[in-house]
């Protein structure tokens, strides 16, 4: 099967690759030849000079005709480069290429795709016209957005239930705006860097708890007088951040489909902070808002580590700051932890 289609490369290098650049032929050949017509204008001509290079014509094969054309297989790809076109600035335009990987080959002409798959009992064969192998640039940028729910440790575990500022996963929200930029160091290699805005949310499980700035450090002081409904401490950051990232799928020339993992170091300014706490008035009706600023206690700059899975499509990323959220000595020693999905 792979003859004929070798064969069908062969018979369409003239019409797609050389279409309009050609000159035109006399139809009339010398008796010694061998012409193969296809389409309105595309022709083959095999031309013998004696009867003793005809008799060694039938005895070659189609593959013994392809090695005739010394063809060189790159061996970690699996590629076999049919026809080139030389262009005038040096560079090159492949026009058939083959990719051979065990029992299915993949033939690529100009912009279409022909697949054949010899795995089965049956040969199946797809062409897919318009179909071209995406690149790889070896340096772009995009946009991405977080979205993740937060939470602190107190000396590595998380706040029991007990713990007055203890976090509520729901309602707890990071969300943050990245400008990422991709350098590619080698084949799946790249080192990823970006600046973005993190806003971060904790709100607290004993929504009567309400936080507050005193005179040394962060109170949290239990609302007897009203019925609290929600209380929380926000805080946000501009973040500078640097990743190395591994994509298996690009190594394995599978694109988007593998497994991406990523790493690195981040730290961020605070651009502001407070605490926000709801309530109502015992036996009224209305909600109140008592709004109050806490950036005097929480940390100026935060540093830590940034891991990110991508399965296809999907990408999922963690951070761990190293330092806590409050000044030392004024507010629980808490280390924010944040689990969530890129966009």
């Amino acid at each position: 099967m792979k003859k004929y289609l070798l064969l069908f490369c062969l018979m369409a290098i003239v019409q797609i690759g050389f279409a309009g650049t050609m000159p035109s032929l006399d139809h009339s050949v010398s008796s010694d030849s061998i012409v193969v017509e296809f389409g309105k204008s595309g022709r083959i001509v095999i031309i013998v000079d004696s009867k003793e290079d005809f008799e060694k014509l039938k005895l070659m094969d189609i593959n013994q005709i392809i090695r005739e054309l010394d063809l060189e297989e790159n061996e970690e790809t699996g590629e076999t480069t049919i026809v080139e076109i030389k262009k005038k600035d040096g560079t090159s335009k492949q026009v058939v290429k083959v990719t051979e990987d065990g029992a299915e080959t993949e033939v690529y002409i100009g912009n279409m795709r022909l697949l054949v798959d010899e795995t089965g009992e049956n040969t199946k064969v797809r062409f897919e016209p318009g179909v071209k192998k995406t690149s790889d640039p070896s340096f772009r940028t995009y946009f991405n957005l977080d979205l993740g729910v937060n939470n602190y440790l107190e000396d590595g575990k998380f706040p029991t239930s007990d713990k007055p500022y203890a976090v509520k996963g729901w309602g707890s929200w990071n969300v943050g705006i990245n400008w990422m930029a991709a350098q590619r160091i080698s084949k799946g290699f790249y080192w990823d860097f970006g600046l973005g805005l993190q806003f971060y949310n904790f709100k607290f499980e004993n929504r009567d708890f309400q936080a507050i700035r005193g005179d040394d450090m962060i109170d949290f002081v239990q609302r007897t007088d009203v019925d609290g409904f929600k209380s929380k401490i926000s805080s946000s950051y501009i973040t500078a951040m640097t990743m190395l990232e591994l994509d298996f799928g690009k190594m394995n020339d599978n694109g988007s489909r593998g497994v991406r993992i990523a790493a690195g170091p981040y730290i961020g300014y605070r651009l502001g902070g407070q605490s926000k706490f709801v309530y109502e008035e015992l036996g009224g009706s209305g909600r109140h808002r008592d709004k109050q600023d806490t950036g005097l206690y929480l940390q100026n700059f935060r540093y830590g580590l940034r891991g990110e899975l991508g399965i296809g499509r999907v990408k999922f990323f963690s951070t761990y700051d190293m330092n806590t959220l409050f000044q030392e000595n004024k507010g629980p020693s808490l280390n924010p932890i944040t689990f969530g999905i890129v966009f």
